[in-house]
């Protein structure tokens, strides 16, 4: 049995991993303006699907990584904060418009807001500490007795299960694992056909960056489910993932492990706070992003110059911490992680966003022209 000294050791390691591959990611983000808002308005307003593609690019890889490692049993899937019986779509659903709203009104949902304060950008400060209080607020403050009383009320049955792979599994009578690497290569394969279906192919810039960000959430799964995972804790003699927040299996997930920082600034001395994965991606993206800012020469401070901009972003990223709190993740947590599981809820969050987003946008886009 590992003793507590083990243990410990264990979770630094955990800890030290996940650092290290959130600054990887943050250098990437900062070099190649990876960003899900960015390439959602791309697509609206200007009708180029580069960055759509290159997002699309990350999930693929992201879905591809995680089947073979589901198919390999190094990790189950039923393991995940994705894994649930109840499938609250409405949540879901209305989280995702919110989030998808906010990070619109934000300039740039969590992950950019990170890259961006970490390059000197005060206004992403500012929507920061906005979507942490307000995500704080909705999963343990008056905002949480609404979300737990009334929208988390609303559920679906999930049926053979939460995941495409079990309802592949349960249609076609294959084992479980071997499902969960099918539906995974059909999916990511649909995609990438999208993706380099066109005579003119893609920068490799972009290729590398949408491979870069895909290979960084598998190498999370791989840490927090593998590298992280005790089979039995010396104390509880149960099954444990070390440093998580859930008690379960995680990769990269931002809202909440925002909310956390926060949290533990304001709260840290009552002794039960602690550094969790998340926040340790957190804390990453920011230390890549002032790296690479600073070996570029880019690294410069900026601040709101106009009162109605400092309200959009406050409202932004009010939006944003409900949002992301009540889909279960923002979109990276939901949008890259929880697609690659394949999980019926991050479908139905993801959708939510995108509708979210393109809304303001083309309100934004109606309200341009009308005053020109």
């Amino acid at each position: 049995m590992i003793t507590l000294a083990q243990l410990q050791l264990q979770t630094h390691t955990v800890l030290g991993l996940t650092f290290l591959l959130a600054s990887m990611a943050g250098v990437l983000i900062h070099r190649s303006h990876f960003c899900t808002m960015g390439a959602i308005s791309d697509w609206v307003i200007m009708g180029d699907h580069t960055r759509a593609k290159q997002w699309a690019l990350a999930v693929a890889v992201a879905m591809g990584g995680f089947g073979l490692m589901a198919w390999s049993g190094w990790i189950s899937p039923l393991n995940t904060i994705y894994a649930s019986s109840q499938l609250t779509w409405l949540s879901l659903l209305s989280g995702g418009l919110l989030f998808g709203a906010g990070m619109v009104l934000s300039s740039g949902c969590p992950s950019k807001s990170l890259i961006r304060l970490g390059a000197g950008n005060l206004k992403s400060l500012v929507v920061l500490m906005a979507m942490g209080i307000s995500a704080l607020a909705t999963m343990r403050g008056l905002t949480a007795v609404w979300r737990v009383n009334a929208m988390d009320q609303v559920t679906l049955g999930t049926g053979p299960g939460p995941f495409v792979g079990q309802w592949l599994a349960s249609a076609s009578g294959w084992a479980l694992s071997l499902s969960w690497l099918i539906s995974a290569c059909v999916v990511s394969g649909l995609l990438l056909f999208w993706i380099f279906k066109d005579r003119q192919p893609m920068a490799w810039s972009f290729v590398l960056s949408g491979v870069g960000m895909g290979a960084v959430v598998v190498a999370l799964w791989w840490v927090s489910g593998v590298g992280g995972f005790v089979p039995e804790h010396p104390e509880t003699l149960e099954p444990v993932f070390l440093a998580t927040a859930s008690g379960r299996m995680e990769s990269m997930s931002l809202t909440a492990p925002v909310a956390y920082w926060w949290d533990a600034f304001m709260y840290f001395s009552d002794g039960s706070k602690r550094v969790t994965l998340g926040m340790a991606v957190v804390l990453g993206l920011l230390a890549g992003a002032l790296g690479s800012a600073l070996l570029q020469g880019t690294f410069r401070w900026d601040g709101f110059t106009q009162t109605s901009d400092l309200t959009r972003h406050l409202l932004g990223g009010t939006l944003m911490g409900m949002g992301g709190v009540m889909a279960l993740g923002c979109s990276v947590g939901q949008g890259l992680s929880g697609l690659s599981t394949l999980s019926l809820g991050s479908f139905i969050a993801t959708l939510g966003m995108v509708l979210g987003a393109v809304a303001v946008l083309q309100w934004q886009l109606h309200r341009a022209q009308a005053e020109a």
